[in-house]
């Protein structure tokens, strides 16, 4: 994505990404095909990425590949499960105060690991899981605990469901635990939106509305 002299606005970053993530699909990507040497000392003085991205640390889902961006387009956070907690916030927080970058995506995934792990132990407390996921599958299963009470699910189910109600939950607490993001967001200066990637198609779908999920956490 080029750089404006004049700043996009986040809807036009929207479609940037979409059109970037269209190229992905039928195959006509050319992320880091434009890369220079002169491109990368001209960002030593400095970065100027137009969106931050919260994804998942998972390998098949690199947010530079999916939306066809090259270097330093994009300032990315990656960690299992596309989960926030403090470190996610106050990253955050220094690409939208610090770099004013106006747009968030977190950005889910199907077929997501952490997601499997945390349903996994929902539906049987006695599963084994690796002790050092304990935070993250923990703050998960906060997030998917309502589609637990409404009504029993298929395992299948129940993990396409879980992909979206934790963007959503990951979404609400990244303004629920920043004073500075929700006064970006009032301000006009920031938005948030939530997305999923299909791994099958490579697609990414975005729910492009303010939605808080019941269950969310700070």
């Amino acid at each position: 994505m080029p750089h404006h002299s004049d700043a996009p606005s986040p809807e036009e970053i929207l479609t940037f990404l979409r059109d970037g993530n269209d190229r992905f699909v039928s195959g006509r990507g050319t992320a880091g095909a434009e890369w220079t040497p002169a491109l990368r000392k001209a960002l030593v003085a400095g970065q100027r990425p137009v969106a931050t991205v919260l994804g998942c640390a998972d390998s098949r889902v690199p947010a530079e590949l999916v939306f066809d961006q090259g270097l330093g387009a994009l300032f990315v956070i990656r960690v299992a499960g596309n989960i926030v907690a403090p470190s996610q916030i106050g990253s955050v927080e220094f690409a939208a105060e610090r770099l004013g970058v106006p747009l968030v995506v977190v950005l889910g995934h199907s077929g997501c690991g952490a997601i499997e792990a945390a349903v996994d132990a929902a539906l049987d407390p006695n599963a084994d899981s690796p002790h050092g996921l304990f935070p993250i599958v923990s703050r998960i299963q906060a997030a998917i605990a309502p589609l637990l009470r409404e009504h029993r699910r298929d395992r299948a189910t129940l993990l396409r469901e879980a992909v979206i109600c934790n963007v959503r939950a990951s979404v609400s607490q990244l303004r629920e635990g920043s004073d500075v993001i929700r006064d970006l967001e009032a301000r006009g200066r920031l938005r948030i939106v939530g997305a999923e990637y299909d791994l099958a198609t490579g697609r990414v779908s975005f729910e492009d509305r303010k939605v808080s999920a019941p269950g969310a956490r700070p």
